[in-house]
């Protein structure tokens, strides 16, 4: 999971870039990137590290020059952490054209080899995101116009929508005419479009969550759909199209439950509403199936899980008490890269607020059980903060199966639900009852909000992938992954073309 953004503005973007990154931070701690344009040159910089670690100085921010650029948080799923695969890329041929991508595409591999032997294309990296670059630059080149135009860039779209598969939205920059957005005829990954109006014009920008808009007061216009572009020019004009032939909402479930920030809305549904409703169901269920129910207080595993957890509690009509002070100079563990740092950071960043567990029947709340390895830690700290009984409620139902579209749960052997029946989790973490979500309630949660949506990607709960991936995908990824955990990461120099120090 990655967050992208891109702003055409009358001023220089490069601390709007800035501050629009650290609002999407939440979706990648791995690395960040901004390449911004003035029209005639481009100026980039990515590294390894948060966004105040990529862009630690005055001079760093001074270089980034221009009135339109893209930026990049990144969260690196089978591929490698190296800096050589911080976002945004950049391909010279034809125009010009720097890009940052949220997603993972399946056919990367194929996709490779038909760069290579046909289209005379070098892929220096493991990323599908570079592949993706050449193919759009490609579609682009074979318009063999000498300038750009929005027919042009809709034409490249639809070639892209026809060879690539999988889960991308995607921001690209052509560094004298203007800004591309699209997302894959599914829908799978978030995008939203937004304006500003100045004394000079009209500054736009083009985002993963509307959050980022808004905090830099822009005015939210709507989601990009499926499939659909929208190119916004270097002079403020922009142009829309969908460049699909069947494209449909499959967006992924996954966004409402965990990565997305409460106070975004995702295809026109408020995501802190989601989550109240997804609380709302859970209780519901306990209602109905524990009807007896000895719960005294629901404590809900920060941040995430507070909003349902709220309403759990309100719902039952039992107490709702904050039982863990969290350390906020940690990361989300969930996208930490290896299992050693999500397991050692738990104690780190969660500590106990023993008084709110002592000699009572405890309901802790979180947004979903991955690994579980973090649930059964902190299972373990409640017990020893000394709870009677512990109870643990998933606001998602179990999640069985891989992740394919950007989400780091590619091995199905690594989740603690794949072959496990509900009763056996409960005895491998630890906990006296355990209660999960049911896919119905969590579709219900979001459909609530927008009756649009009907089809959700689904894959992590239901083995079902939108994008019609079959078994020898999944043997390469586990061959992919097995080979990236095998590579020593090696610290190289910030790419800079800037030449800041």
């Amino acid at each position: 999971m990655c967050g992208i953004i891109g702003i055409v503005s009358h001023d220089a973007v490069n601390q709007e870039l800035y501050d629009g990154l650290t609002v999407l931070q939440h979706r990648g701690q791995d690395a960040a990137g901004i390449v911004t344009s003035d029209g005639k040159h481009l100026s980039l910089r990515r590294k390894n590290g948060l966004v105040k670690e990529a862009f630690r100085t005055s001079s760093h921010m001074r270089k980034l020059r221009g009135n339109m650029g893209i930026g990049h948080v990144r969260y690196p799923t089978a591929g490698s952490s190296s800096e050589s695969e911080a976002q945004p890329f950049y391909v010279n041929s034809p125009y010009g054209i720097s890009l940052a991508h949220n997603g993972n595409l399946t056919n990367s591999d194929p996709l490779k080899r038909e760069l290579f032997e046909q289209d005379r294309r070098q892929i220096n990296t493991e990323s599908d995101s570079e592949v993706l670059l050449n193919i759009f630059a490609q579609e682009l080149h074979r318009q063999n116009s000498y300038r750009v135009s929005p027919d042009d860039i809709f034409k490249a779209v639809a070639g892209v929508h026809k060879r690539c598969r999988g889960a991308y939205a995607v921001v690209a920059m052509i560094t004298r005419d203007g800004i591309v957005g699209f997302r894959d005829p599914n829908g799978i990954r978030p995008l939203t479009f937004g304006s500003r109006k100045t004394e000079k014009g009209m500054d736009y920008m083009i985002a993963s969550e509307s959050t980022a808009l808004a905090t830099q007061g822009y005015k939210i216009e709507r989601d990009i759909k499926p499939g659909e572009a929208i190119y916004v020019t270097l002079n403020g004009e922009v142009h829309t199209r969908q460049c699909a032939p069947n494209p449909s909402y499959k967006t992924c479930l996954f966004e409402y439950v965990y990565f997305a920030r409460p106070d975004s809305v995702i295809d026109n549904v408020f995501v802190h509403k989601a989550r109240m409703r997804m609380g709302h169901k859970l209780a519901e269920k306990i209602q109905n199936e524990w009807k007896d129910h000895d719960i005294d207080v629901v404590i809900p595993i920060p941040d995430t899980s507070r909003t349902s957890a709220l309403e759990m509690a309100m719902t039952l009509d039992v107490s709702y008490r904050e039982g863990f002070i969290k350390n906020r100079y940690i990361g989300r563990t969930f996208i930490m890269p290896g299992q050693g740092k999500r397991t050692k950071s738990v104690r780190q960043k969660l500590n106990p607020i023993d008084l709110e567990f002592k000699g009572k029947n405890v309901m802790l709340v979180d947004d979903s059980i991955v690994r579980g390895t973090t649930s059964k830690e902190i299972v373990q700290m409640v017990r020893d903060s000394g709870a009677k009984n512990v109870y643990f409620a998933s606001a998602s139902p179990p999640v069985r199966f891989p992740n394919i579209y950007g989400i780091d749960m590619p091995a199905a052997e690594e989740l603690i639900a794949h072959a496990r029946t509900e009763a056996e989790i409960a005895e491998h973490m630890g906990v006296d009852r355990l209660i999960y979500q049911s896919l119905e309630d969590l579709k219900d949660s979001i459909t609530e909000g927008n009756a649009e949506l009907t089809e959700f990607d689904c894959s992590v709960f239901n083995g079902e992938y939108v994008t019609g991936e079959g078994e020898a995908y999944f043997t390469e990824l586990q061959k992919l992954r097995g080979k990236s955990s095998k590579k020593k990461k090696k610290n190289r120099a910030p790419v800079d073309l800037c030449n800041s120090q």
